[in-house]
């Protein structure tokens, strides 16, 4: 490629996002043809949240600019005012790179309001993660929008990618790549269990749970009986360790992280919480667990891929593509007790070894920054819609 590198900015806001996006970050700073521009806001900027701008740093990675917009609430007045941060902090720091590419990933606020802010400026946006369905939250609408005011997509399976499609977008701006964070499952070195007990000041048992539980947004102040109803489940199984991590910075996030904190005193022999595990902590104790237990995506992409079991509670997954290694249940208690039952079953756990993940087998993030090197900037942000055939 002829010229200056051609500028790829990239946005996070949250702790799992940035995973999914390390190794494409990574794709993209090796390459002397592009340059890596990264903007880093929300949660990473957050000491609630772990201040984990400060891990992407050690990563080796330059944060270009910081975005503050998070406000001391998880309201949806103070969320709706984050957003209205966010797109005053994005207009200038997108104004000031000149980037000639945005990416974003995913469905959160802090990207909704990113978009904005390159849709404004006339920047080409490129999405990943489009056409999928979380039909319990307000994420969904955003991902959907997100899709709208971008010009490149970059989807996790073939239905995605169908799905784009049918949203207007035209087929041949719409990849079907595989999930990326899939990319650290087949690469990372994960740590063996010595390790990763010393590295959590944590013992595992002989049965293990993973749990992560965020608010259903569409749902109206839910959050806080709807975990209650896990935590009461959870009770009638006295010898499993647990590890919980806690929710994101959505409403009524911290009615959940208060009620983690309190469960985990009352149970400190068998039981620990974290705010942030990073990638790295994180697939390693997937590796080690009989199973996921929540609503996290991370259950329905990545815990398949080691094969393990996902209790799936609730709504706010509802819609996504799943292995046969995920579980639905309602949130209520004697639903999830089912649940876990089923997945300490030595049955269930024999079907395990034959699930196929589908959502690929790694190397997305290559072919996303090969694609973005060589898409054809000029022409890029006039969209013609894409009308499907009409049905008689």
């Amino acid at each position: 490629m002829a010229g200056a590198p051609r500028k790829i900015c990239v946005v996070t806001g949250s702790r799992a996002e940035y995973g999914l996006l390390y190794w494409l970050l990574k794709e993209i700073q090796a390459d002397p043809d592009l340059e890596l521009q990264l903007v880093v806001t929300g949660m990473h900027l957050s000491p609630e949240f772990g201040l984990t701008w400060q891990q992407i740093a050690a990563d080796g990675f330059t944060i270009n600019r910081k975005v503050e917009m998070l406000l001391s609430s998880d309201t949806p007045v103070g969320i709706s005012k984050a957003m209205g941060l966010g797109l005053i902090g994005f207009a200038d720091a997108l104004d000031d790179l000149q980037p000639d590419i945005v990416v974003v990933l995913g469905d959160r606020f802090e990207i909704f309001a990113a978009a904005q802010a390159a849709m404004n400026l006339r920047i080409p946006i490129a999405h990943i993660h489009g056409g999928e369905l979380t039909e319990g939250v307000v994420d969904d609408a955003i991902r959907h929008a997100i899709s709208k005011m971008a010009h490149l997509h970059f989807t996790s399976t073939e239905i995605y990618r169908q799905r784009v499609i049918q949203l207007g977008e035209q087929p041949d701006r719409v990849f079907n790549v595989g999930a990326p964070g899939l990319d650290s499952v087949y690469k990372l070195p994960l740590l063996d269990k010595a390790e990763l007990e010393q590295a959590l000041d944590f013992k595992f048992g002989t049965r293990n749970l993973l749990v992560t539980f965020h608010p259903v947004t569409l749902e109206a102040a839910t959050a806080a009986e709807q975990f209650a109803q896990l935590l009461q489940a959870l009770d009638e199984f006295d010898d499993v360790h647990i590890i919980f991590t806690h929710a994101n910075a959505d409403a009524d996030g911290r009615v959940i992280a208060s009620m983690i904190e309190e469960y985990r005193r009352r149970h400190s022999r068998r039981v620990s919480s974290y705010v942030s595990l990073g990638s790295l902590r994180y697939l390693s104790t997937l590796k080690l667990v009989d199973a996921v237990v929540g609503n996290s995506s991370s259950g329905i992409i990545e815990a398949p891929a080691f094969r393990i079991a996902t209790v799936n509670i609730g709504d706010r997954q509802r819609g996504r593509i799943c292995a046969g290694s995920v579980i639905h249940c309602a949130p209520q208690t004697d639903a999830i007790r089912a649940a876990l039952l089923k997945i300490f079953s030595g049955e269930f756990a024999n079907t395990l070894a034959r699930v196929e993940n589908p959502y690929g087998q790694g190397g997305a993030s290559a072919k996303i920054k090969e694609l973005l090197k060589h898409a054809p900037v000029d022409g890029l942000l006039k969209k013609r819609f894409f009308d499907l055939e009409v049905l008689e």
